[in-house]
């Protein structure tokens, strides 16, 4: 659990190299502390890496919070559109590690094709359109499914009510990303059903295009997974939100 600092901090032995961290986290979107993650870093004299997929450089810049290094699937938001497979990785300065993953990335393979770059260079001309409005549509449904007697919790930092709201209000800019998590009160084959019996939500496994996805993540996961029997992930896209909602009420009742 990343949000806990000491059981990070006592993780940390002599072979340790790099703190690894991804917020919100995937898929129950818990927050943790850029800044404090750092510091630790900083005392230990280790590399701090973000994967900054899910809220993009729009919502959030961990190199302005001290990281060294930023990853991002750029099959997500960067392209935008689900027709795409790529990964960004970002380095906060030019130094002997940055050229070293240069060297590997050269040599080694791991490179896009032209074709492939032009997608992902389209994708990010409405990249920050597209991340404010699916942010808007999250906040409305969010708002909306909380109090729903179907829905056990809604899992998204926009909410007062969610643990690392703070913390994310701090590092996170303009929204609080187009992703969210709803626990159904029922049992798995409940929650899976609900999940397929949606029309306007696609089932699948991507998320951060256009159109909205659900997907039954301890399916995906296994059965090894600490998440939930009774969550669903929600990749919210750009249909209105009143429409997501009456397809989300259709099913839930």
């Amino acid at each position: 659990d990343m949000t806990d600092l000491e059981a990070v901090d006592r993780a940390i032995t002599q072979h340790t190299a790099m703190i690894y961290i991804e917020t919100p986290s995937n898929p129950q979107l818990k927050i943790t502390d850029i800044e404090a993650i750092v510091d630790l870093c900083d005392q230990n004299r280790l590399l701090c890496a973000i994967d900054n997929t899910w809220p993009t450089p729009v919502l959030q810049r961990p190199i302005e919070f001290g990281a060294d290094i930023v990853v991002h699937s750029s099959s997500k938001y960067f392209g935008g559109h689900s027709d795409v497979i790529g990964g960004v990785v970002v380095t906060a300065r030019k130094n002997e590690f940055s050229e070293k993953v240069r060297a590997v990335q050269q040599l080694s393979g791991g490179v896009p094709s032209p074709f492939d770059c032009w997608l992902i260079t389209r994708g990010l001309q409405t990249l920050s359109l597209r991340v404010k409005e699916q942010s808007r549509n999250a906040m409305t449904i969010a708002r909306a499914l909380k109090s729903h007697p179907m829905i056990e919790k809604v899992l998204y930092p926009g909410l007062e009510s969610h643990p690392g709201h703070h913390a994310a209000k701090r590092q996170m800019t303009e929204g609080f990303g187009g992703m969210l998590s709803i626990l159904i009160n029922g049992s798995k084959e409940r929650t899976i059903q609900v999940g397929q019996s949606l029309e306007l939500f696609t089932s699948a496994s991507s998320l951060g295009g256009v159109e909205s996805l659900v997907e039954h993540r301890k399916s995906i996961e296994g059965d090894h997974s600490g998440t939930p029997d009774n969550l669903l992930r929600l990749s919210i896209g750009l249909e209105h939100p009143n429409d997501l909602l009456e397809d989300l009420y259709r099913v839930l009742g």
